[in-house]
């Protein structure tokens, strides 16, 4: 393993912006690195409907190891502060200057893949095919591995690297997800003069919200009300407002329990304050759940023994590709890339993770069977 390629692979990575919807510039570079490498690579058409400017990576390279074809994921897009990165390093942490994301997720998962195949291939170790799958758009909803057409992949095996915690984390368990859209029409009136013949839709919303379960429900279940958009003016009762909702679990009666507790609250709001209420409701994604003894732990747990890493199955409340694949029928877990306080300009990863992470990667194409 090359600790300083891997470094300042890292580092040229994290400085190509790629926030969701816009991970163009990070795919065509790596396409050329990976056609370097010997893969074969296509970038599909999922950018159509997920409205990208590029669609999924796909790189492709055969083996001379008689065993299934692997699969190793990560995704190109960032959340914001994501733009004009400057990664450095403290001791043996690497961080943002603090303006932005560092964008570890998911651009450590990348890095670690890319120097892990690198090794396997300079060591000239046997493999059997290996297939690498960077998707777009993953932070807002899946949408690149949703539309990839699984069709053209072999694999029937693979290993996502997206997860926070150290490397040896495991996820074995992840939520399903359901959205909930709603539109209150209140009816507007002037504020100072005759408010009382206004329907305030932002009153109407609050009072639902106010009686919902919201956060963490039990271990099982989580929900959120994430955006609220409405009024026009101060001086106007407010006649129309938007809002949009989430909830999680790991239980699928819960789950429905949970949306069907949700819409009540805002269809009890909307009926005593003479609103109407117009409801949309989406599956997101599904659950998935890992037998103990399903041969992709086996394989993941003689890897992590391989490389002296320590092997710590988790259940999640988050979602990741990890829950579309298997839903396509491609058996799939996610990986702890050792990314910690995701999401926020705090967040950082150590070099002794991010090597870990590759040292996995070269050790599952070696234990894949």
């Amino acid at each position: 393993m090359n600790r300083e390629r891997l470094i300042s692979t890292f580092f040229d990575i994290v400085k190509v912006n790629s926030v969701s919807k816009d991970e163009k510039a990070l795919a065509l570079r790596l396409k050329a690195l990976l056609e370097e490498m010997g893969f074969e690579t296509i970038i599909d058409d999922a950018h159509i409907k997920a409205g990208s400017n590029t669609g999924n990576l796909i790189a492709k390279i055969s083996g001379n190891k008689n065993v299934p074809a692997m699969m190793l994921a990560a995704h190109l897009d960032t959340v914001n502060p994501g733009l004009n990165i400057k990664p450095q390093i403290i001791g043996d942490v690497i961080t943002s200057d603090g303006t932005t994301i560092l964008a570890a997720d998911d651009k450590a998962g990348i890095a670690s893949i890319l120097e892990g195949v690198k090794s396997v291939i300079e060591k000239d170790i046997s493999h059997g095919d290996i297939e690498i799958v960077f998707t777009i758009c993953e932070e807002i909803g899946l949408l690149g591995a949703k539309y990839l057409d699984h069709s053209i992949l072999k694999s029937k095996t693979a290993f996502v690297f997206d997860s926070s915690g150290d490397v040896g984390t495991v996820i074995v368990q992840g939520p399903a997800q359901k959205l909930i859209n709603a539109r209150i029409d209140g009816k507007a009136a002037h504020a100072g003069l005759s408010p009382e013949k206004g329907v305030d839709a932002i009153v109407t919303a609050s009072r639902a919200i106010s009686s919902m379960k919201l956060g963490r429900i039990d271990k099982e279940t989580t929900a959120n009300i994430g955006i609220i958009r409405g009024g026009h003016s101060t001086n106007i009762v407010c006649d129309l407002l938007n809002l949009e909702a989430e909830a999680r679990s790991l239980d699928p009666k819960k789950l429905d329990d949970q949306v069907i507790h949700m819409i009540k609250c805002l269809e009890d709001a909307c009926n005593d304050a003479n609103a109407k209420l117009t409801i949309d409701t989406q599956d997101c994604y599904t659950g998935f759940s890992i037998d103990s003894s399903d041969p992709i732990l086996k394989i993941a747990e003689a890897a992590m023994r391989r490389s002296n890493i320590i092997y710590t199955p988790k259940s999640t409340g988050g979602g990741s590709d990890t829950n579309i694949l298997n839903k396509a029928g491609i058996k799939a877990v996610t990986l702890g890339v050792g990314m910690s306080n995701s999401h926020s300009t705090e967040e950082f990863i150590t070099i002794d993770n991010l090597e870990k992470a590759a040292l996995l990667v070269e050790a599952l194409i070696q234990e894949m069977k």
